[in-house]
């Protein structure tokens, strides 16, 4: 607790106001990688490799965008760092350890940028959501990447819902629709990562509940599966754990 209270310090004066609420989430994110990192590396490297693949055969590489480049552990950052001119890192948080690691190696060509991707504000807002018009005001821009991020804009758009009064019924449906709208709209390469179903598993192998992380919209079709271990066993509860499916599209 005494290492998160720190870096929860550090990440504190470095974040905008309108962001500092989240870092929270995000320092227990940290805490939750270390502790799991053995069951979550083969996850982190099928993240790296598709967003590998995917840039792969790219014929022009100015300015590539990571949504939610959160810790970086499943963006191949360096990969990405000397491949594109420029490499933008857009997310709620940037943590102190990010910024660190990021600065210890000297990048030229990485920005940081704080924003909210779930659309939210303009849908409260009675306009039309496009959470990745922003994007059009990039310049050469060649490769966008969504990094494990989608299910977590609609668990934080479904918690939102739920505390505040006026929204739209299919709220969270529509801005995980606009998402995906905004990635194939796009006039470059995008490639999505993302969790789309989680179950919970006894020590058995006994599915207990499941649930579509998407809510009922579609997702590309998808290049490579995989099953991510969010939660091993003994990490939430002695006698099961939590698993996601994973999709990787371009």
């Amino acid at each position: 607790m005494i290492t998160e209270a720190l870096l929860y310090a550090a990440t504190l004066p470095l974040t905008g106001k309108p962001y500092r609420k989240f870092i929270r989430y995000s320092v227990n994110l940290w805490s939750r990688a270390g502790r799991c990192a053995a069951e979550w590396a083969e996850h982190e490297e099928k993240s790296r490799n598709a967003i590998r693949m995917a840039a792969a055969d790219l014929r022009q590489k100015r300015t590539a965008v990571v949504l939610g480049s959160g810790l970086l552990r499943d963006v191949p950052i360096e990969e990405l760092a000397k491949s594109f001119d420029t490499v933008v890192l857009v997310d709620l948080v940037h943590l102190a350890s990010v910024r660190l690691r990021l600065a210890a190696k000297t990048y030229r060509n990485i920005r940081l940028i704080e924003r909210d991707l779930s659309g939210y504000d303009d849908l409260a807002a009675g306009r039309v959501p496009e959470p990745l018009g922003f994007l059009r005001s990039v310049p050469y821009l060649d490769f966008v990447v969504s990094a494990n991020l989608l299910s977590q804009i609609g668990r934080g758009v479904k918690r939102r819902y739920a505390a505040e009064a006026g929204m739209p019924e299919d709220t969270v449906e529509r801005l995980i629709a606009a998402h995906l709208t905004g990635l194939s709209d796009l006039p470059c390469r995008s490639c999505l990562v993302t969790d789309i179903a989680y179950a919970v598993v006894d020590r058995n192998g006994r599915t207990h509940e499941e649930a579509d992380l998407l809510h009922g919209v579609s997702p590309p079709p998808a290049r490579a599966t995989w099953t991510w271990p969010v939660a091993p066993l003994g990490e939430e509860s002695k006698d099961y754990k939590i698993e996601h499916k994973v999709i990787a599209a371009w």
